[in-house]
């Protein structure tokens, strides 16, 4: 996790004046946001104090905010929400809907979000790539590019996406990795937000954006993220890549469960591969999912096209991920920019055989990553 003076002096006569002040909290808050709170970890007793944002970065690492902003007597009395992401990042796309609607909500209230861009793969710290996934996915709060992960280090944080709530003395209060418990985590800000002032009216909870969301949905478990660079790949192939040299590789006629197999010929680098040679080279993998993604970085050219195949035909059209076209009776990815690619989206969780190939030397495949269905209790 990641963690990164404001002295009171209270006078007690009977001792119950801090009990009657947490009484008017809870009294704020519906009974069932109430019980949606109480089941978030308050770590407000640890003491951990909010780390010290850069302020000294080049400007092109700022966005939406100035960096003076960013400091103590900018933040003071402020409740802060940093939101460790990273804009390839399936889990961190999916929780930004959630992200955009509080810092929205609550910017009259008290809350200041700040996204925390800590990226994952080099091409990702290029000011023009993050630039266009901000837009992209209209981002408007304050956004910082934690190229160095400094402040990633400076919490101690080991995961995408992490929140991290601090109330507005600037102690951390809770923290919250991956996906899931957004309603009770928004109960939680809430009850953070009237501690900070009791007199604010607080809105409805964001309504759940799938059905996954909800409280007490339990979902499948999915093909784990499976990265394709050497430095963290682990192939199914009985043929082992030589780093940064090309290697001839051939896939089994069975495939082992989740376990990615390169076909054809491949330069395997440290955080991504190529295709090399003049016949089309593929990626396979048995997968187990509700959909498919893969991180993408065009190499050189871009607007080639990746051909894709679902169990040995063309990918049908109730299955298709929302990056999927068809020409010719073929379904392909059309490869323009750095991001992650929407493969597959299939009608029902299950398993499938995924099959990619290009001659492109431009296609540099970083990462796939699943994500899972869920069923309400």
């Amino acid at each position: 996790m990641k963690f990164h003076q404001f002295l009171v002096i209270l006078l007690f006569v009977s001792g119950c004046g801090k009990q009657h002040a947490m009484d008017s909290v809870r009294t704020q808050l519906s009974a069932e946001t109430a019980k949606l709170a109480s089941e978030v970890d308050d770590q407000g007793k640890d003491h951990t104090r909010m780390p010290l944002l850069p302020q000294n970065y080049s400007q092109e690492r700022y966005y939406n905010i100035k960096p003076a902003e960013l400091s103590p007597d900018g933040l003071k009395g402020k409740v802060v929400l940093l939101d460790i992401w990273d804009y390839t990042c399936v889990n961190c796309i999916r929780t930004l809907p959630y992200i955009k609607s509080w810092a929205e909500k609550y910017k009259d209230n008290g809350l200041i979000v700040i996204g925390i861009h800590s990226p994952e793969f080099d091409f990702e710290k290029a000011p023009e790539n993050l630039k266009a996934a901000i837009a992209k996915f209209g981002l408007v709060y304050p956004i910082i590019a934690d190229n160095d992960a400094e402040i990633w280090n400076s919490v101690k944080n080991e995961y995408w996406p992490a929140k991290y709530l601090y109330d507005k003395d600037g102690t951390l209060r809770t923290v919250h990795t991956g996906e899931g418990e957004y309603q009770e985590f928004e109960a939680f800000l809430q009850k953070i937000l009237l501690e900070r002032d009791s007199t604010v009216k607080l809105p409805e909870l964001t309504a759940v954006v799938r059905a996954s969301d909800k409280p007490g949905s339990v979902c499948y478990r999915p093909t784990p993220e499976t990265y394709i660079g050497f430095a963290r790949n682990a192939i199914g192939n009985s043929d082992k890549a030589a780093p940064d040299k090309t290697t001839d590789f051939r896939a089994p006629a069975t495939l082992k469960e989740d376990k990615l197999f390169f076909d054809g010929a491949w330069k395997v680098s440290r955080e991504f591969a190529t295709p090399e040679g003049k016949k089309p080279s593929s990626l396979v993998i048995n997968y187990q999912a509700k959909e498919a993604n893969l991180v993408i970085h065009p190499q050189a050219e871009s607007g080639f096209k990746v051909l894709v195949e679902q169990n040995g035909k063309p990918v049908p059209k109730e299955d298709r991920g929302a990056d999927i076209s068809e020409e010719d009776g073929k379904t392909f990815l059309l490869v323009k920019e750095p991001r992650m690619y929407n493969i597959i989206n299939n009608s029902k969780f299950g398993r499938a055989v995924l099959r990619l190939s290009s001659d492109s030397p431009s296609f540099g495949a970083y990462a796939f990553t699943f994500t899972t269905d869920c069923r309400a209790e």
